[in-house]
């Protein structure tokens, strides 16, 4: 990608009025823009000043103030992008934002692109391609745990990883290939045996990263927890309740849940993401029918499937129902919750809880219309996910595009170590080792393309 050499500007902060607001110019000569519509208190020039300093004074248009500002300064390679950066801090007034913004367009500065502030980082050798992404994550993080990994990838983790990773594989190959010169000396520069080791080992670590991706993706994503049962069970009062809000409507008339509803809880620093489905029963509605179509489906999709069910329901009713949801539960960890414990007694309970569901160890009792045992499933939720602490060091892939890399180089690693186990010459070891090193390179963005970079960064938001 050529790397472009105009002063890009934008606002950093979120749409919208607040206290304050940040506009961000970044290029070479940003500085000296940025002096033509700023005077400073003590009447000295930006492009004069210390870098890494902050100055008062006024953003003047037509030879009038228009607000008074704080204008933080930094010079190349020292600042994120490695250039020369500007950020303006002003009121948080829509109209003087897009007042400055419009001033700046008007001296010569050109509206970033999505991502271009962090682009930039990545073509100025700031950041490799797996931290810049890091940094839209950390941006969208909506728990400690997704905060946590974030701020690792960010910081290096997992790129110090794959460059150990890469070296490994240079080093390998460079024995094979050294040999290829000399074939014709039958000299051999490196046991196979010792060879087979080295690629066994990449091949676990490889692997090891691989694996990681299933809780790095709940993490960031969200746990996908389905909520089924039939009408009128309590599905959408459980919804509202653990999301504190009015969000799905709750009627004694059955079947007024016809489609998916799906919002995201935070549990002990875990995001659940919830998906209310419609009851499940014998439709004669055409609508309701595509609605317990959709929940199957969401079943399909989940983690973890809470199977709400009233309490008062016959042992008979819960077994006819058991054979219509048990055939489609998969992986997934389902747990059985009874719900309006307050309408039995203390021994039909008991009795419940003695129910015969071999295929459903899991079960809790709740009330959801007076909020008896809802903590209690919440932490019954967190021990489901069953997610290991996060530890700060830990290395967690989070990214389908890592992943996928990470895909690829296991199957050319595995190429190499059948390759050994076959004594294929060295010619063919050698393609596939750089063939996993191309991979891992795609991560970090040593080797990368345009349409990569170009779809990586369009997702992230303006003033990033």
């Amino acid at each position: 990608m050529i790397k472009e050499n105009n002063i890009i500007t934008a606002i950093s902060t979120p749409a919208g009025m607040g206290g304050i607001a940040i506009i961000r110019l970044s290029g070479k000569g940003c500085i000296e823009l940025t002096d033509t519509v700023f005077k400073a208190q003590n009447n000295k020039k930006l492009s004069a000043q210390q870098p890494n300093t902050i100055h008062f004074g006024s953003i003047i248009k037509d030879d009038a103030v228009l607000d008074d500002v704080l204008i933080s300064i930094f010079k190349a390679p020292h600042s994120f992008t490695g250039e020369d950066t500007v950020e303006i801090s002003c009121h948080g007034s829509i109209y003087i934002q897009q007042n400055i913004l419009q001033l700046l367009l008007s001296k010569g500065a050109t509206l970033a692109r999505p991502g271009e502030f962090t682009q930039r980082a990545f073509l100025n050798g700031r950041m490799d391609l797996s931290q810049a992404e890091s940094v839209a994550d950390l941006i969208s993080s909506s728990s400690a745990a997704s905060h946590r990994l974030a701020m690792n990838q960010m910081r290096g983790g997992f790129s110090n990883k794959l460059v150990e990773l890469r070296t490994e594989l240079l080093n390998f190959t460079s024995l094979i290939e050294l040999e290829l010169d000399f074939s014709e000396e039958d000299v051999e520069f490196a046991n196979r045996e010792r060879l087979k080791e080295i690629a066994y080992d990449i091949y676990l670590h490889i692997n090891k990263l691989a694996d990681s991706f299933s809780v790095g993706n709940a993490v960031k994503n969200g746990i996908p927890v389905a909520i089924i049962g039939e009408t009128n069970a309590g599905k959408s009062t459980l919804l509202n309740l653990l999301l504190h809000e009015e969000k799905a409507i709750v009627s004694d008339i059955h079947g007024t849940t016809r489609d998916v509803i799906e919002d995201t809880i935070n549990i002990q620093g875990l995001t659940f993401r919830l998906i209310d489905t419609a009851g499940i029963r014998d439709a004669s509605d055409e609508i309701e029918t595509i609605g317990i179509e959709r929940t199957f489906k969401k079943l399909a999709q989940a983690s973890i499937v809470l199977w709400i069910t009233d309490v008062s329901s016959s042992d008979e009713h819960i077994n006819d129902l058991a054979e219509k949801i048990l055939p489609s539960i998969k992986n997934q960890k389902l747990i059985l919750v009874f719900n309006k414990v307050d309408t039995i007694s203390a021994e039909r309970k008991k009795n419940k809880e003695q129910l015969l569901l071999d295929e459903i160890p899991d079960r809790i009792f709740i009330s959801a219309k007076y909020e008896q045992g809802v903590k209690e499933l919440e932490g019954f939720l967190v021990k489901t996910a069953n997610i290991p602490e996060i530890c700060e060091h830990d290395i967690i892939v989070t990214n389908v595009r890592h992943y996928e890399a990470l895909q690829n180089a296991l199957t050319a690693i595995k190429r190499v170590i059948d390759g050994l186990d076959l004594n294929l010459s060295g010619d063919f070891l050698a393609q596939d080792i750089r063939e996993c090193m191309h991979y891992l390179g795609e991560i970090t963005g040593e080797i990368s393309t345009d349409e990569i970079l170009g779809n990586i960064f369009s997702k992230f938001c303006i003033g990033k």
